[in-house]
């Protein structure tokens, strides 16, 4: 049994209150040690990436208790991948925070930020249903504290909105725990496989009841409509870098979907059948359009970004509720987009926020204007799906995984007009932002001169250029981007062979029950 799958997990939950309550008055002290623990993250992320490219999955039991009595964490190709993406992400933005000063804004942003790391890995190793919850309770508790960091009314009245919809999510989710225990005695994974596949028809049910419950917590983890509407106000108003660090937490609702709804309740399950395709497809749809609509018509830059999440969630709900192995390698493609494109274009909104403000209104040119407007267009090609970037590969598999489903022209239609809305809404906010600035015909008057020397300036914002080490995640993310656009080869192998092993999961139930054969 291997230690290093539970190291993830433990790493962050031991710096986390190291730095609270050893370091917590010594600034450069917390700093170094994140920065450390996430670089340490990062390599054990790759020992477990790379004791999976040959499809062996391995289990850690925690106390030695054997499944399905004790608690159990699997290392598989899905959740390697997501450990992965998950520490790469975290890493670029501690580098972020501290270049651009976002960490001394408020206290313990980097025990939070341990935390938060400690559960969202842990929502991806668990093979518990139940401790699956409470690693949703710990990025939730540690989410919250990252939200208002820096203070503020509006970012606190955000901050209890993102909690009261979340909690109700997590009641919905205890809800549909009890449920299925109820009904077959356990909540690890793989014996809930085996013990859905055995009940009779008789008692199925309650069970569809519980399934029904479970898709509709993931579905408010994962902000589709219309239970989405916690997401806009929420990341717009959260520091920008905690909001890019949010980009991976909407995918753990996505992959406790495929985690969910393959293991347990698969396609040869008649008591789902239809489940994913019949609710999920249409409001995957739904989704994808109203954050398309939401981009266009946003008048903040925060508020843009946010809703280009949304959208971008919407286009993997897409090919996941087309639940096919297919669709699943190309979800897997595009969450790793999404995720780094996402993260991008909340790091930039805060580069252009620390300079003139959100409002997306002419003002006098910024410092750095051109640098800053380059990363942003590259980040808008990136999430409307333009080439050359992983976008356009990543929604060209999506359109390609549709071809055999029954509505395959509803969905090339939504995703092809989705597309043409966020160019658009894209290409309005970049021109106000970086191009009309230097129009001086269009901007406000009190915007256009000091009453000393007439030097153009904006009211009441004295920007100064962000450190350089601010740029470096920045620039990091989007050759990341650019990597996964040329290695889409490879990467599309992986994810392959990936979907293979969740829509066939009999050596995933052996390896967690010891059952030979089952």
């Amino acid at each position: 049994m291997s230690h290093w799958i539970i190291a993830p997990i433990v790493l962050p939950a031991v710096v986390a209150p190291f730095i609270l309550m050893v370091i917590r008055y010594h600034r450069d002290l917390q700093r170094v040690f994140s920065v450390a623990s996430v670089v340490a993250l990062n390599l054990i992320a790759l020992v477990l990436l790379t004791q999976t490219m040959d499809g062996t999955i391995s289990v850690y039991e925690l106390g030695n208790w054997p499944a399905p009595f004790g608690i159990v964490l699997v290392l598989d190709r899905l959740s390697a991948m997501m450990v992965l993406l998950t520490t790469l992400l975290a890493l670029a933005v501690v580098l972020y925070a501290i270049g651009s000063g976002w960490d001394t804004r408020g206290r313990h942003f980097h025990a939070l930020f341990q935390f938060q790391l400690m559960g969202i890995l842990g929502a991806f190793l668990t093979g518990d249903a139940f401790n699956l919850f409470v690693f949703f309770e710990v990025l939730l508790i540690a989410s919250y504290g990252l939200m208002i960091h820096g203070g503020g009314a509006t970012r606190l009245r955000a901050g209890v909105q993102y909690v009261v919809y979340n909690l109700l999510g997590s009641t919905l989710f205890l809800f549909a725990l009890g449920t299925l225990y109820s009904v077959t005695g356990t909540l690890n994974m793989a014996d809930l496989a085996v013990r859905v596949a055995e009940l009779p028809a008789d008692d199925t049910a309650l069970l569809r009841v519980g399934a029904v419950l479970l898709l509709l917590v993931f579905a408010i983890k994962a902000a589709v409509l219309p239970l989405h509407f916690w997401l806009p106000a929420s990341y717009a108003n959260a520091p920008m870098p905690v909001a890019a660090l949010f980009a991976i937490m909407t995918k753990v609702g996505a992959y406790a979907i495929l985690r969910m709804y393959t293991l347990v309740f698969g396609p040869d399950v008649a008591v789902t059948e239809g489940l994913i395709g019949d609710w999920l497809l249409p409001a995957a749809l739904l989704t994808l359009a109203a954050g398309s609509i939401g981009i266009l018509g946003a008048r903040e830059l925060g508020r843009l970004v946010a809703f280009s999440a949304i959208a971008s969630m919407g286009t993997l709900l897409i090919a996941i509720s087309l639940f096919t192995p297919q669709a699943a390698a190309a979800a897997l493609y595009y969450t790793i987009h999404s995720t780094l494109t996402a993260a991008l274009l909340f790091l930039v909104a805060d580069l252009v926020l620390e300079r003139r403000g959100g409002r997306l209104t002419p003002t006098p040119p910024m410092p750095q204007s051109g640098l800053i407007a380059a990363l942003f267009f590259a980040g808008a090609i990136a999430m409307a799906g333009m080439p050359p970037l992983s976008g356009f590969v990543g929604k060209l598999l999506v359109m390609d995984a549709a071809r055999a489903n029954s509505q395959v022209w509803t969905i090339w239609a939504v995703i092809l007009t989705t597309s043409l809305i966020t160019i658009v809404g894209m290409a309005r906010a970049g021109s106000i932002l970086f191009w009309k600035s230097h129009d001086r015909s269009v901007l406000p008057p009190e915007a256009m001169t000091d009453e000393d020397d007439g030097t153009p300036v904006a009211p009441d914002l004295a920007p100064e250029p962000v450190p350089g080490l601010a740029f470096v995640p920045v620039f990091a993310l989007l050759v990341a981007l650019v990597v996964l656009t040329v290695l889409a080869g490879p990467v599309m192998r992986y994810t392959e062979a990936t979907a293979a092993q969740l829509f066939a999961p009999a050596d995933y139930i052996e390896t967690v029950l010891k059952r030979p054969g089952s």
